[in-house]
């Protein structure tokens, strides 16, 4: 495979904007169908995106936080689904770069810059909660190992040239294998049945007797020792998926109401954009939508300066930027896809029009971690100065 090099910050933009566009135009219609974005996700791949956050001496673009965030939004603008896929593949690109050797930073980098996508298979289910993970990976006396386990909602799995698998060692200690698609012992199973995101394919992912190099092994673990902003990146990704979801559900109530809707017959105008009641609910969800912007550009700001300066301090306070922006990112996510339907009236409710999806996609989307938690931290960081814990979900 081979794929286009983007320069730089500008140029990353340049290409999600217009990729964003390409991809709104099938949207609805793939999510009403099922139909898996292999084909959008090739152009994703053949663009570059993938590989911006390589680093310049690996022959990336090496982009920061704010545009990688910005690209995030702008293809939930466009697909809720669509966007979902690639955030995995970022987080354990992150893993390379911090735990990785140089001989494996070497192969992997070279792999994403041609266009290779990493998938996921991390969660499982039916555990006493998220972090308690029960796929092992065993010792050969070779020195490779044996994986065996079942994961759930692995998404991007099943469109991925390489699955990172999250699992323990004998000593208990978490590591990422990264393992091929077509492995032998590997399942991908396309079994996600979620009423939102309905393409992600975030499916089950199985793994028997899987053999794999010991240079595929990457020591998770040693990612939480000590000042870390691999929770803070993922998150900001979360986080720009639900502020994209709210703004292409308010630009796409704008344009329904603009077009489509009557004016109540009470107001005595002649359509329903003139209606001063619903002027005014434009505007307050029109405010939830770019208090969700700024709160993301703020975060990413605060990721970037930690980046710059790593310290337990400047992690905390990046940790707890990019907790309030995907609270706020979630809460108007799910609200302004609801709206959708409060200002737009009854036609919008039809399910050939699918502006469901919206809100179907935020409902899903928000489930993936409790925002009640990251209150709870930023408001013992507030109160009390306590630094949030380090377990990769802030």
């Amino acid at each position: 495979m081979t794929a286009h090099v983007i320069a730089d910050d500008a140029e990353a933009l340049a290409v999600a904007a217009a990729l964003a566009e390409e991809f709104r135009a099938g949207a609805s219609a793939r999510d009403t169908e099922r139909r898996l974005p292999r084909a959008e996700l090739d152009r994703l791949s053949a663009s570059g995106l993938l590989a911006v956050t390589v680093p310049a001496e690996h022959g990336g673009a090496d982009v920061g936080p704010r545009t990688l965030a910005e690209i995030f939004r702008l293809l939930a603008s466009a697909d809720g689904s669509l966007a979902q896929i690639p955030q995995s593949h970022f987080a354990y690109v992150n893993v390379i770069r911090r735990q990785g050797t140089e001989e494996q930073r070497k192969f992997f980098f070279a792999e994403l810059v041609s266009g290779r996508r990493l998938g996921n298979a991390q969660s499982e289910a039916g555990t006493r909660h998220v972090q308690d993970i029960r796929t092992r990976l065993a010792p050969r006396r070779d020195g490779s190992y044996v994986l065996d386990g079942v994961k759930h909602y692995s998404t991007g799995a099943l469109f991925a040239d390489w699955i990172p698998v999250l699992a323990r060692a004998e000593d208990d200690k978490l590591h990422v294998a990264y393992v091929p698609r077509d492995a032998p012992g590997l399942t991908v199973i396309d079994d996600w049945d979620g009423l939102g995101q309905r393409t992600t394919a975030s499916g089950t992912v199985r793994l028997e007797g899987v053999e794999v190099p010991a240079d595929r092994v990457l020591p998770h673990h040693l990612t939480f020792e000590g000042p870390q902003l691999h929770g803070a990146v993922a998150q900001l990704l979360h986080a720009a998926i639900d502020t994209g979801i709210a703004g292409g559900a308010l630009a796409e109530a704008a344009e329904f109401v603009r077009t489509k809707s009557r004016p109540w017959f009470e107001s005595g105008l002649e359509t329903a954009a003139e209606d001063p009641l619903l002027i005014q609910r434009f505007g307050e969800l029109a405010l939830q939508v770019r208090a969700a912007d700024a709160l993301l550009r703020e975060a990413a700001r605060a990721v970037g300066a930690a980046q710059a300066d790593l310290t337990d301090d400047s992690a905390a306070e990046a940790s707890i930027a990019v907790a309030a922006a995907k609270v706020r990112a979630a809460e108007a996510a799910v609200e302004v896809a609801s709206a959708l339907f409060e200002v737009s009236g009854t036609r919008s409710a039809l399910n050939s029009l699918n502006l469901h999806r919206h809100w179907r996609d935020a409902r899903t989307h928000t489930l993936h971690d409790p925002t009640r938690w990251k209150i709870q931290h930023i408001g013992r960081y507030v109160l009390n100065g306590t630094r949030p814990p380090r377990h990769g979900l802030l």
